[in-house]
């Protein structure tokens, strides 16, 4: 489970985020939702460890971040706004050395990679360098190398960003498998087909706040719309309208 306790981050007179609480749960696709400039990446970066909030605090399976960063470190899986594979490697090697940081054994490397690679449908990239990857091929290295550990909790920056058609019904796939397993997932995206189709629960944010959270079904209920993207506009435009 990860829960955002009234995080507040600052850049300067720049007000990021300005008290987000939201809880994701095990067994549930969470998607974070909002506008650009919302406060959606800066709230995703304090939630993995990569930026300490301001004020309040992050709590990984009860955890504290804080208290303790290491011991929460393992039980994340992060795909970051930016992939950073490393360029020489292949895509099964760079899967392996995220493996061997974690501490795993050359058994457990060689199975967890073997089931990511599967489980992403990668088997025709799996040996070949990454240099030159598509967007999508590099976007299932990132996450099959971000959880060979095993976590509990995963995290995911626009996951379907630039995939086509078959990469993204293979990403939908396996965002449910990882949630049939009872793991909890967190994902910011734009895309509201994909809020629609994957979502349990969504937070919505804007200027650096929790403006809307509850079921798919919920918010069209409480907005009155039948479908989620018009939903979504209602609320933003609220939104926009209390801060013009």
């Amino acid at each position: 489970m990860i829960e955002a306790r009234d995080l507040h981050k600052a850049f300067g007179v720049v007000k990021a985020a300005e008290g987000v609480s939201f809880i994701a749960r095990d067994g549930e696709i969470t998607g974070l939702l909002g506008p650009n400039g919302a406060g959606k990446t800066t709230t995703l970066r304090m939630l993995y460890t990569l930026m300490r909030p301001d004020r309040g605090a992050v709590l990984i399976d009860g955890r504290n971040v804080a208290d303790e960063a290491e011991t929460v470190r393992r039980a994340l899986g992060v795909l970051p706004d930016a992939r950073g594979l490393y360029k020489r490697l292949t895509a099964r090697e760079n899967i392996e050395y995220f493996a061997q940081l974690h501490g795993l054994d050359a058994a457990t490397t060689r199975a967890r990679c073997d089931a990511l690679i599967a489980a992403l449908e990668m088997q025709d990239i799996a040996a070949r360098r990454t240099e030159g990857f598509s967007q999508g091929q590099r976007v299932k290295t990132a996450i099959a190398r971000a959880l060979v550990h095993d976590p509990r909790n995963v995290i995911l920056d626009e996951p379907t960003n630039g995939l086509d058609v078959m990469a993204t019904r293979t990403m939908r796939g396996f965002l449910k498998q990882l949630r049939n397993e009872g793991r909890c997932v967190l994902f910011s995206s734009h895309i509201m087909q994909e809020v629609a189709a994957l979502c349990d629960r969504i937070v919505v944010i804007a200027h650096g706040r929790v403006v809307a959270e509850g079921t798919p079904d919920e918010l069209r209920a409480n907005t009155g719309e039948l479908n989620l993207e018009d939903a979504f506009v209602k609320i933003i435009g609220s939104e926009e309208g209390l801060h013009a």
